[in-house]
């Protein structure tokens, strides 16, 4: 084959949705041990954990970033993960947690639970991290709330690659960000994020590239056909069940 019909097979190969794979031993062995929120392992099912964290390939002793944590689901499974010489720093939003007392439980019985987890909040307009911390970052369903306003959770116009210059400088040389997200159709973004809550995979990639980081795979794992992307994530007939994209992106080294 020649050069340049080869490079042309890798991009197609590394564009192409990857299928569920069998999740890792160790990592399905973090979700199904006893002990997490009964609330959180009702999710499982939907989620794929399991299957999810072995795509993105989080490794054991990984320091992990874990963006928009709610109420920690993915930041438990990740300490659990990545055992004793890893640790996760959970981040939220002030505009998220302040006054909420169900999430501060949650933190608390979290925390309890795993010593390998911090809880850190921020103003939801300024993420800041430290440099080059991070071998693995999570952004779980929240990615598209960078392009979303509320007056009513003082969430003002934000600028999403503000956030992408801090997180990719908080990302280690070969670092990876996993984001997963609810599918949109294409159109206005911030329109379609206030109405729906979901985001066209198309900017999320446009986003990330630009500010630095490579596409390094994709999977169709989450996806979910019978979902025709006009309802909002919250409407009951689709909630939990939404089409979801899945994304591993690369800091290169």
């Amino acid at each position: 084959m020649r050069p340049s019909l080869m490079l042309v097979a890798a991009a197609i190969a590394l564009s192409a949705p990857i299928a569920a794979k069998q999740a890792r031993p160790d990592i399905a062995a973090a979700v199904s041990a006893p002990g997490r929120a009964a609330e959180d392992v009702s999710l499982d099912e939907g989620r794929k954990p399991a299957e999810v964290l072995t795509f993105m390939g989080l490794k054991r002793g990984d320091q992990v970033a874990d963006i928009m944590a709610g109420n920690g689901y993915y930041s438990e499974i990740m300490a659990r993960a990545v055992g004793a010489k890893g640790h996760v720093t959970a981040y939220n939003p002030q505009q998220f947690v302040a006054g909420d007392d169900k999430a501060s439980a949650a933190w608390t019985a979290l925390l309890g639970r795993q010593t390998n987890v911090t809880h850190q909040t921020y103003p939801f307009e300024a993420f800041a991290a430290p440099a080059n911390a991070y071998d693995f970052v999570m952004i779980h369903l929240d990615y598209h709330d960078l392009y979303w306003e509320s007056d009513k959770f003082k969430v003002p116009k934000t600028d999403p690659a503000a956030f992408l210059k801090s997180l990719y400088a908080s990302v280690k040389p070969g670092g990876t960000v996993a984001v997963i997200d609810h599918v949109a159709l294409p159109g206005d973004t911030r329109a379609t994020v206030d109405k729906m809550h979901r985001i066209d995979p198309e900017v999320v990639k446009a986003d990330f590239v630009k500010a630095g980081f490579v596409l390094d795979g994709s999977s169709d794992m989450l996806r979910n056909p019978a979902d025709d992307h006009s309802l909002g994530v919250f409407n009951p007939a689709i909630r939990g069940k939404t089409d979801r994209f899945a994304f591993r992106f690369r800091k290169p080294k």
